[in-house]
């Protein structure tokens, strides 16, 4: 097999817009496996809410979670590398999501946490069960005892899209990421999905050429280009099709099965 790494990112690539796994997918991935290639997943979720998909898969392996801030072994959940922030420099953005009624949530590798858990919108309820996760209230920064990989928030596009533009203004610390419509990421700025693919790869000892990625949001662009063929789905906005070395079918059309087939099982 030409490829023998193969990186997926999860929401919007590998599931449909209802957040399903396809037997179509799977099938393809599955037969990827037998045939010797590597499947991870490179995902904006934490280790928590996606190991389930690789477990469901069948597969061991890796999970690249928190757009790539953090590289867990799936059998046994060990994390092998993470890239801790600076968790008192958020301390002018908590504020400002606090001034403009903006939810956030603040992740180790495993763990997350929310202002008030008891308190929580409905909007951002709904989305923690969505997700499948449950965030507890967030402490003081003293009484974390594991690194801070990820501050995440989370509103309407149109009020994200002010808060984008005025953090921009700001001088910057962080690897700050547009992860969906309704997400900005906050990451160590050495920590993304390419370092993380690029960083897991040398480990294994497998070349760059023999990397494939497929992704569909601007969070996957480092995976793209870093990937020796990075795919971009078709539902995915022009600039990360325009990173990519070719298009897929979207999400919702077995996109992941079809890339899959072409350039993993044929030929």
């Amino acid at each position: 097999m030409k490829y023998k790494l193969i990186a997926l990112d999860v929401d919007g690539t590998l599931l449909d817009d209802d957040h399903h796994l396809s037997a179509e997918n799977k099938e393809a991935i599955a037969e990827v496996t037998r045939q010797g290639g590597q499947i991870v997943l490179c995902t904006g979720r934490s280790p928590q809410n996606s190991i389930p998909f690789m477990e469901e898969m069948g597969l061991s392996g890796y999970v690249l979670g928190h757009n790539g801030a953090v590289t867990v072994r799936v059998e046994n959940r060990e994390i092998l590398h993470q890239f801790g922030l600076d968790a008192r420099g958020l301390d002018p953005y908590i504020a400002y999501c606090r001034e403009h009624n903006i939810h956030f949530d603040v992740n180790t590798a495993f763990d997350m946490y929310v202002d008030n858990v008891d308190n929580l919108a409905k909007e951002a309820n709904h989305m923690y069960e969505h997700f499948k996760i449950m965030p507890a209230s967030l402490p003081a920064w003293e009484d974390f005892h594991e690194p801070i990989v990820k501050f995440t928030v989370f509103t309407q596009s149109d009020i994200l899209d002010e808060a984008e533009r005025e953090w921009g203004t700001w001088t910057h610390q962080y690897n700050i990421l547009r992860s969906g419509e309704f997400f900005v990421d906050f990451m160590h700025p050495e920590a993304s999905k390419g370092n993380a693919l690029k960083h897991l790869a040398e480990q294994l000892g497998i070349p760059q050429e023999e990397v494939l990625s497929i992704g569909n949001y601007f969070n996957d662009i480092s995976m793209l280009t870093y990937a020796g063929l990075g795919i971009a789905m078709e539902n995915s906005p022009v600039e990360v099709k325009a990173a990519a070395d070719v298009i897929t079918g979207t999400n919702n059309e077995y996109g992941v099965r079809d890339a899959l087939v072409k350039y993993c099982l044929v030929g």
